[in-house]
């Protein structure tokens, strides 16, 4: 399939974005963020051309000539293999969000575990996390590929820069593809850590002034912050608010981590994460169980 390609409104010539996109394929095939033939990566070359790569080839070794080109309605328009079919949640982030130039999405594991276990994300804890990523959200569950699952990012994509998908993986964008996987290679990091700090024993958050200090950094630095804006002034910002009330659609709810004490730690808290699949009640009810049973009396 070959058509001629209108201007692209990038500083770059198309053949460099071909290259980036290829070399942040690398990059995700060998951080073990797309497994076989996962993941594509998009950017928009002007008003109504995307760049983006192919379906059914690893990321790791992509070639420029192996793009295609789709217009904004997922129409193909230039390359020689087929688009992926995962497009339409791209074209839907840049419809809602006009200067989002590139979208990743992938499947890094750490993060996607998440994902499956409809787990929010802690906040309060990494200070790059909250500078660079906020509140993060998880979308309801729909099957990948149609407009149905694209639509599923519309109630976030104005309020964060990553969106974990339920039982499928992540999408962050940004104004570059460099800037676009960022999002992504940081949040499966800080899942990692959060991971390997449960293991420890106890995650410690830090306190109201100190997470305070990081949002009015935040805003220096020109990063926006639904926390920081009038609507959310009173809210408790360690307590995953900007996103909380998605939770019942989006079958989200907190199991392996507890919620963080309300407006921040005070100076030294550590919060140990709950035992999965076990709430306050039962735990106490199991506990109250064995003493009484230890004591040879039966429990009320």
């Amino acid at each position: 399939m070959a058509t001629k390609v209108q201007g692209t409104t990038s500083s770059k010539p198309l053949n460099q974005l071909k290259e980036e996109i290829c070399d942040i394929g690398r990059r995700i095939y060998n951080k073990g963020f797309a497994a076989g033939n996962d993941g594509n990566i998009s950017f928009r070359l002007g008003p109504n051309e995307v760049l983006c790569t192919p379906t059914m080839i690893s990321k790791g070794f992509m070639k420029p000539s192996d793009l295609c080109i789709v217009d904004m309605e997922g129409n193909q328009v230039a390359g020689n293999r087929k688009r992926s079919s995962e497009i339409l949640l791209h074209l839907t982030i840049m419809k809602e969000r006009p200067e989002i130039k590139s979208v990743v999405h992938c499947h890094p594991p750490h993060a996607t575990a998440f994902a499956v276990a409809r787990e929010p994300i802690p906040q309060c804890v990494l200070p790059e996390v909250e500078v660079f990523l906020g509140d993060v959200p998880i979308t309801r569950y729909e099957t990948p590929g149609g407009q149905k699952f694209a639509d599923t990012v519309k109630p976030f994509v104005k309020r964060s820069n990553v969106v974990i998908l339920a039982n499928h993986g992540t999408v962050s964008f940004g104004e570059t593809v460099e800037k676009a996987y960022w999002w992504t290679e940081i949040l499966d990091a800080y899942c990692r850590i959060l991971m390997l700090a449960k293991d420890l024993g106890r995650v410690t958050f830090l306190t109201k002034q100190e997470t305070k200090e990081l949002l009015d950094l935040k805003a220096k630095w020109g990063f926006t912050d639904p926390r920081l804006d009038k609507g959310m002034e009173n809210c408790d910002i360690c307590a995953n608010d900007v996103f909380r009330s998605s939770w019942n659609a989006t079958g989200v709810d907190r199991k392996a981590f507890d919620a963080p004490p309300p407006m921040g730690a005070e100076p030294g808290t550590a919060v140990r994460p709950t035992s999965p699949g076990l709430d306050q009640e039962q735990l106490v009810k199991i506990v109250t169980e064995q003493v009484c049973k230890q004591l040879g009396i039966t429990a009320a």
